[in-house]
């Protein structure tokens, strides 16, 4: 059922295009949306500050604001503009105002979600696509720890990241990379571990894109095109896209960005439904959102639908310093436009976050500089003139982390096929390696700004998702670490070669790109739209003319996503295939480990590999085209992504998602079940909301606005502060009373809060523990060592009146190394929401049969789930054929 099919289902706010904040604006309509999807309002904002672990760092945070003068809320609840920054340099991709009067800095906000963008003396670690194929939440956990720590290191406030959406609805997606999988629980877990441990190094993680950011193509709003509408149901939006960013929340994610594109015709940065609706009343957010970069179109529409910090600063076009907030928002406050409350509340959940995180004690100050690697530079290189001065401090924040990188790139290679057992390779074999893939790019790792071209080895996508190299470990150099009985062909042309010998094994190198739509790569416009899912630079012609020539072809790919492999992956030769997907900095330790058996591969794939793109339905397989007027992505398929798809339509993919061999083999045996909460079919009441911090509603004194006494202005710096002329005429303008035109559906009174809020996440019950299964993990190999991934999914009871697909993973748990003959009992959990369903009429999460028969599965991947335990009967079977 689309949104807005009948009176109870509401989604998602109106939508107001590119109006400053004056009373005067007159608002552009939204475009027409299909048939039955509709963007309803949610106002007014609910105010933070209402669950008990943020209320001391709110009660902190009341005090300071209460402090601040009118001109120094707004400062800090927008970018100070692109390129402009403070004290000795420009260091951040994005910088807030400041109210250091009072002793709130300048807050410096950094990408990348795989390691700090643009400066020195830093990992590169693997891509989050990586992180979720080890399938290790610890794993996951150590690498956040990491992260967090550097980006503390290089004095950076706000760390942009982790990526949960796009979640990787379609495969061609150009930033799929960027997050952990195409599964909303694997995005959750990957998400909600990345958040725990950077905000554990004090450090505010944000987690980015809400939401239907599935596609890079016509993403962004202009001023000749609206960014395209991603349109999809209630249903849909509570099981799928925005459970990820309730896990996040869940675990106290102190920032949320906002997606470039619309839902359902409303732009996310001033979508009142999403903003206000769904994150902060239902999901109880307590931090602040922020718009993705030159996404901010509005003054007063995007503050009432809950918008809360403004990034960059600037308006979508940034030539001449200006902005819909900062002084323009410092109008809108005294003309009346925007209440006193909603600014103090923006103010308060930036200063709450800064508190939350331990910011105010002992925090560094930025030391690097986003826009060069010289030691001394321009201070604000946006200005027409501008001083110079030191900007880089080159600080070393590396420590040992490059053994956590290499760690998760070497866990999370993936074996697919293994065809004789050829893997794992002898050191006494004679080696042929072919593809460019397999060297360092020869101009450098870095040689291309914003890693915007695959040459050389593919260690991770292209955009603002990346960061520099500080080194780059090629696979061909640990490959000759290892023997020198090897020879590298550095072309992707297969090359003359002499007649192989019996113990030849040639081992090609591939790969597929993609990155965000700021840059076109060979054709592609950050979406995989000129390459689709085959390998770049002739990769499976490569493939084809190597199996061709001898008898033992090894394939190494390094993806952004899944390929097509029909052309060679059944041919006699092709014996083993590996994909290392994005490995970072330690791309060739990291695999000689697994090619020549220091380890057995542990990674499973974290989407399903499909034999043809149109295995997929349409709305998923292919990318949106242009249009005259604003793109329309509807999401007919509703629940059935990925491998939810595959099963329902019965289509047996080449590789299932949670696929993934070992050098070993493993049982899953004695497993048991237990009931731990007993479920009605709806959650317990939610908590009431707590109070939140209150202040004086009066508008302020024009003089809180006035420009300080001699103060010189930076040309393109953007400032809160007004002349005495323009506050003064905004406070008479409002002593006049006219009305503002505000969106249809604006309203102040206060809201109780949905039923299925009540708690960081949604309703505190929500992840009350319902069943626990308990099986033993056992290495049943003679020979090697290895590491097995128990993965957990749900089946709905027959009968009910929701339609459900097949089975749904829900947990997973990854063993130790385990030697032959070692078992390890692993547990899994299935939490109340984990049984549950959204409903539309209630707007809650309903079980659907509570005395009724869920099968709980465990296995090694999703078409191999072999031990299922029962709700009703609380008994397992095990040996069984996997249900699809």
């Amino acid at each position: 059922m689309a949104f807005g099919a009948s009176a109870h289902v509401i989604l998602l706010s109106l939508c107001v295009f590119g109006a400053p904040s004056h009373a005067s604006d007159v608002v552009r309509p939204r475009d027409a949306v299909p048939s039955g999807y509709v963007a309803l309002p949610y106002y007014p904002a609910p105010p933070g500050g209402w669950t008990n672990d943020w209320s001391a760092s709110y009660a902190k945070a009341r005090a300071l604001v209460e402090e601040m003068t009118l001109a120094e809320k707004t400062n800090i609840t927008a970018g100070s503009g692109i390129f402009m920054g403070k004290n000795y340099g420009i260091p951040c991709v994005g910088n807030t105002g400041s109210a250091l009067r009072l002793g709130f800095p300048q807050l410096c906000l950094q990408d990348s979600a795989l390691g700090v963008a643009s400066t020195d003396n830093v990992t590169a670690f693997p891509a989050g696509i990586t992180t979720g194929a080890t399938w290790d939440k610890s794993l996951i956990y150590e690498r956040a720890v990491a992260i967090g720590q550097e980006f503390r290191g290089k004095g950076v406030n706000i760390y942009l990241g982790p990526t949960v959406g796009p979640l990787g609805r379609k495969p061609l997606g150009g930033r799929n990379w960027e997050g952990f999988g195409a599964d909303p629980v694997l995005q959750a877990i990957g998400g909600a571990l990345t958040v725990k441990g950077v905000q554990e190094q004090g450090v505010i993680a944000t987690i980015k894109h809400l939401v239907g950011n599935e596609q890079e193509m016509y993403r962004m709003y202009n001023p000749l095109q609206s960014g395209y509408s991603s349109n999809l149901d209630d249903r849909t939006m509570h099981e799928l896209y925005i459970w990820p960013f309730a896990e996040g929340v869940r675990a106290g994610a102190a920032s949320v960005m906002s997606a470039y594109n619309a839902i359902n015709g409303s732009a996310c940065s001033q979508n009142s439904y999403l903003l206000n609706g769904l994150l902060k009343d239902e999901l109880g957010f307590q931090g602040f959102v922020m718009s993705d970069w030159l996404s901010h179109m509005s003054g007063v529409a995007s503050a009432l639908a809950g918008l809360d910090m403004d990034m960059p600063g600037d308006t979508q076009v940034p030539l001449l310093g200006s902005s819909y907030w900062m002084y323009e928002l410092t109008r809108s406050v005294l003309n009346g436009s925007v209440p006193v409350d909603r600014l103090n509340d923006m103010a308060t959940r930036i200063v709450a976050a800064w508190y939350q995180t331990g910011q105010d004690k002992d925090y560094p100050p930025p030391n690097f500089s986003s826009n060069t690697h010289d030691p001394y530079g321009l201070l604000y290189p946006a200005a027409l003139l501008s001083p110079t001065g030191l900007v880089n401090q080159y600080v070393n924040v590396q420590a040992d982390h490059y053994k956590i990188a290499r760690k998760v790139a070497q866990d999370a290679i993936t074996l697919l096929k293994n065809d004789d057992d050829l893997l794992p390779l002898s050191n006494s074999s004679s080696f042929k390696v072919f593809g460019t893939d397999a060297q360092v790019n020869p101009d450098g790792p870095n040689a291309c700004g914003n890693r915007a071209c695959n040459k050389g080895t593919l260690g991770m996508g292209w955009g603002s998702g990346v960061a520099d190299y500080p080194y780059m470990d090629g696979p061909i150099d640990a490959i000759k670490r290892r023997t020198r009985n090897v020879t590298y062909y550095a072309t992707d042309t297969f090359p003359s070669v002499s007649a192989p010998s019996p113990d030849d094994v040639a081992i090609v190198f591939i790969s597929s790109d993609s990155g965000e739509n700021s840059f076109t790569v060979e054709g592609n416009h950050g979406d995989r739209d000129a390459s689709k899912l085959a390998a770049w630079h002739s990769g499976d012609t490569l493939v084809q003319k190597a199996a061709a020539k001898y008898s033992n072809v090894v394939v190494v790919v390094h993806t952004v996503g899944p390929l097509i492999l029909e052309k060679w992956i059944d041919l006699p030769s092709v014996k083993a295939v590996l994909f290392a997907h994005l490995p970072g900095q330690e791309a060739g330790e990291s695999l000689t480990n697994v090619l020549f058996g220091d380890v057995s591969p542990s990674g499973h794939l974290p989407y399903s590999i499909t034999k043809a793109a149109g295995d997929l339905p349409d709305s998923v397989a292919n990318l949106k085209g242009f249009a005259l007027g604003q793109v329309q992505d509807t999401y007919t398929e509703g629940l059935y992504i990925d491998y939810r798809y595959l099963n329902k339509k019965s289509i047996k993919p080449r590789y299932a998602f949670g696929h993934g061999l070992s050098y070993t083999n493993f049982t899953f045996t004695n497993a048991s079940i237990r009931r731990v909460t007993q479920l009605g079919s709806t959650p317990p009441s939610r908590p009431p909301k707590g109070p939140t911090p209150s202040y004086p509603t009066d508008i302020p004194a024009a003089s809180e606005a006035y420009y300080p006494d001699g103060f010189n202005a930076i040309w393109r710096y953007l400032y809160s502060w007004l002349s005495k002329a323009d506050a003064d005429a905004a406070t008479a303008a409002a002593a006049k009373g006219k009305p503002y035109p505000y969106p249809d559906g604006y309203g102040t009174e206060p809201k109780a809060g949905p039923p299925a809020g009540g708690g960081q996440g949604g309703n505190p019950a929500l992840w009350d523990v319902a069943y626990e299964v308990t099986v033993t993990v056992g290495n049943a190999g003679d020979r090697r060592a290895g590491r097995a991934v128990a993965q957990a999914y749900v089946q709905f009871p027959e009968g009910i009146a929701w339609d459900t697909p097949v089975v749904q993973l829900r947990d997973f748990e990854k063993t130790a190394e385990l030697r032959p003959g070692e078992a390890e009992a692993v547990t899994v959990r299935f939490t109340r929401k984990d049984v549950s369903v959204w409903d539309t009429t209630t707007q809650d999460w309903v079980v659907p049969s509570p005395e009724g028969r869920y099968r709980f599965w465990v296995g090694g991947a999703s078409d191999r789930l072999e031990v299922a335990c029962y709700s009703d009967t609380l008994t397992c079977e095990e040996g069984l054929e996997s249900l699809v």
